[in-house]
């Protein structure tokens, strides 16, 4: 009997996860590549496309051939990767420049600078899009390299995110949709058929609108693998390829968050409250705007907490398990040691309180200047309880930005799906659930939410699942309950951790503003 099964690619910030995943959401196969990330001080960061598409290739041919799955039972094949991300490309998606990573900002003052001293642009982009730019985002990186990068910007064909050069490369096709184009910033986001960019936002932006991907629908084939892909992976040479998605959309897929009802937590480089939003919208404050969703018709909500897992990474590789004159302390997955290492640390971490923001704070208050801080050190502060620390912080931060993304979606999250490689810790669910008063679902392989995302979404679409079978898609490890002994410690360091951030911002802003 048949055993239809995806293959799915995630493309993370650190590398692409690729997986072969079957009807019934169970994981034949998966495997994990590393891509390096250049970081150009003092705003730049950047990666070489062609070393992703290598990673790819190496990561989807292991995955294959370790599944054993008849070539004809991969029914399909979708991408989704991490966004605000730009890659320059020819008219044969060869990279005229190297892939400008999210978190990049050089293309910031020529971002702010369009709707800064303009309100009519301003209201325009709110209006149309629903996102103003911020720096970091794609239109930014777009201006950067006209700006700055004159030569490449003429050799540039058109500008993609990295999930359509990776479709471009599989398939040979150039092409965005409305899900992948939102990090463009120039589409109408108000009318989700619309399949092309508003004039005005472009006119604004000054990007020659021939160097935009042309836009296809959200749900369709872009086509077939290319004969010379297909052979190198071990893959049928009409197995077609879908028009790909964000990250944030595939993992939102893969907890079910999209339905009405659920509210969901992926703690990965960067940490997500996830939820369906009922409309077109922007929420100034919290900053929190709708995007399209790959259900056609339907929207998202993109919550964008700030950086999450890589606030707890950067703790253990730089100052628990550093390598440097000091001492080498170094292990190959230094999160297997969360869980034993604060097992013993009470709530509230002998008094010491973490502020997370290690590049700036997002949500529900921006500033480019915070940066993160140990507060209350003490002789008898010790390692542990500065990791416990790391994790409370993430989590009240979380606490802090749940009010706004509820009110957004216009639903109460009775309870939180936790996903990505935050979840595979015990001890921080727990936290988030005592910390946010709600229980929080562990997804079983939470690490595989946006590939389970991805190959629920091509099923869905086939008409080989239904929403009714989205559990499958999302296994639950365990369900962790708020603890009432933890919720008066919380409460009060609530109301210190959001005190912190007003008294500190004068200081940071200090500290890292213009000398």
């Amino acid at each position: 009997m048949p055993r239809p099964c995806v293959l799915a690619i995630d493309l993370g910030t650190s590398g692409p996860k690729v997986a072969l995943v079957g009807a019934d959401g169970f994981v034949a196969a998966h495997a994990f590549r590393p891509v390096r990330t250049r970081r150009i001080p003092p705003d730049g960061a950047e990666q070489d496309p062609e070393e992703i598409w290598e990673a790819i290739l190496d990561a989807a041919a292991q995955v294959v051939h370790e599944a054993g799955h008849p070539p004809d039972e991969i029914v399909g094949i979708l991408c989704a990767s991490h966004y605000f991300s730009l890659v320059p490309v020819d008219a044969d998606a060869n990279p005229t420049a190297n892939l400008l990573v999210w978190m990049d900002r050089r293309g910031a003052a020529y971002g702010d600078e369009i709707v800064r001293d303009d309100v009519d642009a301003l209201v325009k982009w709110l209006e149309v899009h629903g996102a103003l730019p911020f720096g970091n985002d794609s239109l930014s990186h777009m201006l950067y390299v006209k700006n700055d990068l004159p030569g490449v910007y003429a050799r540039t064909h058109c500008f993609v995110e990295p999930v359509d050069f990776v479709n471009a490369r599989l398939t040979g096709r150039l092409a965005a949709n409305t899900c992948t184009a939102f990090a463009l910033l120039l589409t109408d986001n108000r009318d989700l058929e619309r399949l092309e960019y508003d004039p005005d936002l472009v006119a604004y932006a000054g990007i020659d609108p021939a160097k935009l991907p042309p836009l296809v629908p959200a749900d369709s084939v872009l086509g077939p693998i290319k004969p010379e892909v297909a052979r190198r992976l071990g893959l049928a040479p009409d197995t077609p390829v879908f028009s790909g998605i964000n990250d944030t959309q595939a993992v939102t897929m893969g907890t079910g968050t999209h339905l009405r009802g659920c509210g969901g937590l992926n703690v990965g480089t960067t940490m997500q409250v996830l939820s369906r939003a009922e409309e077109k919208k922007t929420d100034a404050e919290y900053q929190i705007v709708s995007m399209p969703s790959p259900v056609a018709g339907e929207y998202l909500a993109m919550a964008e907490v700030g950086l999450g897992g890589r606030v707890v990474e950067h703790f253990l590789r730089n100052i628990v398990f550093a390598r440097d004159p000091l001492g080498d302390h170094t292990v190959d997955d230094p999160w297997e040691r969360i869980d034993t290492t604060v097992h013993d640390v009470p709530v509230g971490s002998h008094g010491l309180l973490f502020l997370p923001w290690l590049t700036g704070a997002q949500a529900p208050r921006q500033s480019m200047t915070m940066r993160g801080a140990f507060l209350n050190v003490t002789l008898e502060t010790t390692r542990a309880d500065m990791l416990r620390a790391v994790l409370e912080g993430v989590a009240l931060h979380l606490r802090w930005m749940l009010p706004g993304a509820e009110a957004f979606s216009g639903q109460s999250f009775e309870t939180l799906y936790f996903s990505g490689g935050g979840a595979t810790s015990d001890q921080w669910a727990q936290i988030m659930a005592d910390v946010t008063g709600r229980p929080i679902l562990q997804l079983e392989a939470a690490r595989h939410a946006n590939t389970r995302g991805a190959a629920f979404l091509v099923f869905r679409r086939l008409g080989l699942v239904a929403d009714d079978d989205v559990d499958a898609f999302r296994p639950i490890r365990r369900r962790y309950e708020p603890r009432g002994d933890a919720r008066a410690a919380y409460d009060r360091l609530f109301e210190i951790f959001v005190r912190a951030y007003e008294q500190t911002e004068p200081v940071y802003d200090a500290l890292n503003g213009p000398s």
